[in-house]
Formats: structure tokens, sequence, C-alpha cells
């Protein structure tokens, strides 16, 4: 049995195609290292950049707010929060967080004051293979979801398959499914492309999509572009100006077919939108200022002051010049001014633990 076993593998490695194909993936494995590529990030955040570190859409909001965090380890973290806010459309009037996490498990659920449920856990399988999982449950008969994404994450690639309610229930498969790569050509230069298959019911025709990007990064500027289904396209440039301020430029435009002309008639003609973001950050020492203004003619601002070692102070602004006008004597409800927001800083941001 063991002489069996020795002839086996010798005569797999005597194998001339096999042997060729072995001394080609090791070949290309060692110029491929040569390179020296990095990881270039996923395509959903290719321009994270701009839109999550430099524009106000992940920090702006309306009215009231108080967030309260307890800490009560740091390893593992757990940690509860509390959150209240008054006159705001977006955020509930209570909200309970608790999260938990180690170097391996992420997870986090809110509970708000209509008994609305959300669910977020991230298991790292070993260093390049991470599972999210997310879950919401409103009450009643309100719409519930759950997502699956798995990421990989190599030396110089980043692939991931995403499922929005994924069902077999009904005897066919249905859902959305989301699938991404990107890669890195050279130190500068990632590639990459997305793909969406959906499928409401199994009485309709499911649907397809492919989008393409790339991103190419400078010494101190980051600019990346995307063609997305339909004719969209979508281009973003980030620059550090000096250690603590930073650019940001969005640019969107939609072609697609519409109402054309002035006879009015669906498809005779192309319908073209567009819309156009530029911000700025600044950091000072116990402080942060943002501030963009976008093609609508919408002009937003957002300063976080720390006032004391646990406690910053955030007041968010937001005016409309188009329906606004020039005059100063239009009442307040206008402008989605103010406010104030005070949190314990122990609190720790998921994204820390799995960016």
């Amino acid at each position: 049995m063991a002489d069996l076993k020795v002839t086996s593998v010798g005569s797999a490695s005597s194998n001339p195609i096999l042997t060729t194909l072995r001394d080609v993936y090791l070949s290309f494995s060692e110029r491929r290292d040569a390179l020296g590529l990095s990881n270039p990030g996923t395509v959903e955040n290719i321009d994270r950049e701009v839109k999550k570190n430099v524009f106000l859409t992940n920090y702006t909001f309306s009215g009231l707010r108080a967030d309260l965090t307890k800490p009560f380890s740091m390893t593992p973290l757990f940690q509860v929060a509390h959150a209240f806010s008054i006159g705001s459309q977006g955020l509930p009037p209570y909200n309970f967080t608790a999260m938990y996490g180690t170097d391996k498990v992420f997870m986090q659920g809110n509970v708000d004051n209509d008994g609305q449920l959300s669910a977020r856990t991230n298991y790292k399988w070993n260093s390049w293979l991470v599972t999210k999982t997310d879950v919401q449950i409103a009450p009643g008969t309100g719409p519930a979801m759950l997502q699956v994404d798995n990421e990989i994450t190599g030396k110089d690639f980043t692939a991931g398959l995403k499922g929005i309610n994924p069902s077999i229930i009904e005897g066919g498969l249905s859902g959305i499914f989301i699938g991404s790569y990107l890669q890195s050509l050279t130190p500068s230069l990632a590639v990459g492309l997305e793909a969406v298959w959906s499928r409401a019911a199994l009485n309709a025709p499911p649907e397809a999509a492919v989008s393409y990007c790339a991103k190419y990064r400078g010494l101190d500027w980051i600019a990346s572009a995307q063609l997305l289904s339909q004719g969209a396209i979508s281009t973003s440039y980030w620059r550090k100006l000096t250690d603590r301020v930073e650019a940001g430029a969005d640019l969107n435009l939609q072609f697609a077919p519409g109402i054309g002309g002035r006879g009015g008639l669906m498809g005779s003609g192309l319908r073209k939108e567009g819309t156009a973001i530029l911000g700025a950050k600044y950091d000072f020492r116990s402080s942060t200022f943002r501030a963009q203004v976008d093609s609508s003619g919408k002009l937003s601002c957002l300063l976080e002051k720390r006032v004391l070692p646990p406690v910053q102070l955030t007041f968010a602004g937001e005016i409309d010049h188009f329906k606004v006008g020039a005059s100063i004597v239009r009442p307040v409800e206008d402008a989605s001014v103010i406010l104030i927001r005070a949190f314990n800083s122990n609190k720790l941001r998921s994204d820390s633990l799995f960016p």
C-alpha cells in the first residue's frame, strides 16, 4: 500500500502537464508578490474617503439628540447605550443599543420605542474570511429584512457575495444577490465589478445588472469612478490638503430613457439628471468642522466640539437656498437647523473591530 502511494505521488510529480501548470502558477505568484500590491478595499466602499470621512451623510441630524453610553468591559468589549431624540424626522424618540465584541466575533442589537428590532453579527473565520449578517424586524405587518454577506480579503483583492432576503421556500430561488470583486493591478490602480441578480417572487422574471468601477490612489489624493447599470456614472475625488484639512467632490450623472421632447411621449428622449457635491473637513485640536454644498442649493455644516473628556457637543445645520431664497424673514422651518448631541467619549464604533 505504501509503495502504491509513493508511485502515485511520483507519477503525479513527473506528469509534464501538472509540472508545467505548477511552474506557471509559482512564477505568476512570484511576479505578483514582486509588484508590492496592497488590498484595494471593497467595491461598496470604493469612495469611502469622500462619502464617509468628509461628507456629512453619516453625521448630520435634526432636532435635539442625546446619547448616553455605559461601557462595562473593554476586553472583551461590552457596552450599552441609550439614545434620546426630540424633533427629529429620521430618529426614533428612544433607542437602546447593546454591543459585544472580541477579536473574532462582533454583535450589536438595537430596539426602539416602537419595538423595531435590528441586529448585526460579524464572525471572523480566519484572517481572510468574514461573515456578516444583518436582521431587521418590524412589529405587526411591517417589513422584515435578512442580509448575509461573505467577504474574502486577499493580499491584493477583495471578493464578496451578499444575499438579501434569500429564500427557497416557494420551490425556487428568490431575493437579491450581489457579487463583487476588486483587484489591484498596480500599487496605485485597482479595477473591479459588481453583479446584481434579483427576483422578487417566482411569478416574476429575474433581473440582472452589472456595474464597473476603478480607483486610483496618488500620494495625497484618491479618485474613483463607477459605471452603474442603466447608464448612471458616479465619480469622486478626495485630497488631503494639509495634515488637518481634507476636501472631497462627488459627481453623479444619470442617463435613462424617459420623457423627452415637447410632445411628452415616453421614450422620445433621454432623461438627463446630475448632482454634484463639494465638501471639506477641518480637524482642530479639540473639534472637527465639516461643510458641504451641492448643486441643488443645499448648504450643510456640522461642528463636533469636545468640551470635556467624557462630553462632546455636536451642532448641525442645513439650509436650502432654492426654498429659502435670499429672504431673511422666512420661518426657521425652511431650514433644518440645530442641534446638540452629547455622549460618552468611551463609545466605540463597530467599524473599529470589523472595518
